[in-house]
C-alpha cells in the first residue's frame, strides 16, 4: 500500500484505521466483527490504527491491544489521552492535559494495548486550564523515556499548535475534515503545512453521512450518538442529504461509490494528510480502500468545490457544549 509521512519520520499507509466506532459509539459493539476488520485491514497493508482511551472508557484499547497481539510489528497504533469518556452520550468533560495525568494515562493506556510503546500520543482535546507548555512537556518527557514515539494534538487551534512545536516537534494534528468539514483549511491546516507537520482528518465520511447509507434519522441505532449532532437534526439533516445526493451522482459518473469519492478528495488535497475512516465492518472497510485507485480530475475537484465550498454544511459539528471543546 502507498505510504506517507507524519512529522519527522513516522511512516505509515496512506490510509489508516479509525477505531472508535468499534466500542459502541454508533451502536451496539461487535467484538468479533471488530477483530476481524482489524485483520484484514492488517493484511491489506493498513499499518495505522487509530483509538484513545475515552473511546468506550478503555473498551477500544483492549480491543485493539487483543487484536494486534501477534502482528505488533505490522501497524502504528495511535492513542489518545485527556477526554473522561466518549460514549452514546458525547463527551464527557472536563478536559484534563496536567502534567501528572499526562504521565498516569500513557501507563494505563500502555498496559491496555499490551505494547511498551505507543508511536503516535495524541492530546485528545486541549485543556484551557493547563499551559499548553506543560502538557507538552510532560508529554515530551515519555518520548525521553521510550513509552512514546511521536507526539501529537487533536483538535487543537492554530496559535496552540505553534506554542506545543516549540516546545517539542508535533508530528501529527489530527480534526475533523471532509468534503462538509473544510473550515481547517483557512488557518490550521496551513499551519501545520508549515511546521511540517502531518494532518490526520478524522471523520472523512461525515460521520457517515457521505457514504450515503443514512437516508433518514431512524437509520441510526437508538444508542447511536449521532442522534444528538445538529448536523443529522430537523431542517439541517434534509439540507445535508441534498449535498451528498450531488455527491452520489458524482460518484456514479466516475463508477465510485461517495465514500471512496470523499476519501480520495482528500488524499489528493497533500502527501502530508493520512485520512483514518473508521468502520467495523470488513465489507466498508474493503469499499474505503478503493479509494486509493480513485483519481479526481482538475474539473472534479473544481466541481467539487462548488458544491460543497467550506461552510457548505447544515448546522455545527457538534452540539454547542462539545463546540466549546475544540480550536482551543
Amino acid at each position: 500500500m502507498q505510504t506517507r509521512k507524519l512529522g519527522e519520520g513516522l511512516v505509515v499507509s496512506a490510509l489508516g484505521l479509525g477505531c472508535m466506532g468499534m466500542s459502541g459509539v454508533y451502536g451496539a459493539a461487535d467484538e468479533q466483527a471488530a477483530t476481524d476488520t482489524i485483520h484484514q485491514a492488517i493484511d491489506l497493508g493498513v499499518t495505522f490504527l487509530d483509538t484513545a482511551d475515552a473511546y468506550g472508557k478503555g473498551h477500544n484499547e483492549t480491543l485493539i491491544g487483543k487484536a494486534i497481539a501477534d502482528r505488533r510489528d505490522r501497524v502504528a497504533i495511535a492513542t489518545k489521552f485527556g477526554l473522561s469518556d466518549v460514549s452514546q452520550g458525547g463527551y464527557t468533560v472536563p478536559v484534563n492535559g496536567r502534567p501528572e495525568y499526562v504521565r498516569s494515562a500513557c501507563e494505563a493506556s500502555l498496559q491496555r494495548l499490551g505494547v511498551e510503546t505507543i508511536d503516535l500520543y495524541y492530546q485528545h482535546r486541549v485543556d484551557p486550564h493547563t499551559p499548553i507548555e506543560e502538557t507538552i512537556g510532560a508529554m515530551a518527557e515519555l518520548v525521553k523515556e521510550g513509552k512514546v514515539r511521536f507526539l501529537g494534538l487533536s483538535e487543537a487551534s492554530a496559535a496552540t499548535i505553534r506554542r506545543a512545536h516549540a516546545v517539542h516537534p508535533i508530528a501529527a494534528l489530527q480534526s475533523e475534515y471532509s468534503l462538509w468539514s473544510r473550515d481547517v483549511e483557512a488557518e490550521i491546516l496551513p499551519t501545520c503545512r508549515e511546521l511540517a507537520i502531518g494532518f490526520v482528518p478524522w471523520s472523512p465520511l461525515g460521520r457517515g453521512f457521505l457514504t450515503g447509507q443514512v437516508k433518514t434519522f431512524d437509520d441510526l441505532d437508538a444508542n447511536d450518538w449521532r442522534r444528538v449532532s445538529p448536523r443529522f437534526q430537523g431542517e439541517n439533516f434534509g439540507r445535508n442529504l441534498d449535498l451528498v445526493a450531488q455527491v452520489q451522482e458524482m460518484a456514479d459518473a466516475k463508477n465510485c461509490t461517495p465514500a471512496q469519492l470523499a476519501i480520495a478528495w482528500l488524499l489528493q488535497q497533500g502527501d502530508d494528510i493520512v485520512p483514518i475512516p473508521g468502520t467495523k465492518r470488513v465489507s466498508y472497510l474493503l469499499d474505503n480502500l478503493g479509494a486509493l485507485d480513485v483519481k479526481l480530475t482538475m474539473a472534479e475537484l473544481d466541481r467539487i468545490d462548488t458544491i460543497l465550498p467550506q461552510g457548505a454544511a447544515s448546522g455545527d459539528r457538534y452540539p454547542a457544549s462539545m463546540m466549546q471543546m475544540v480550536n482551543l
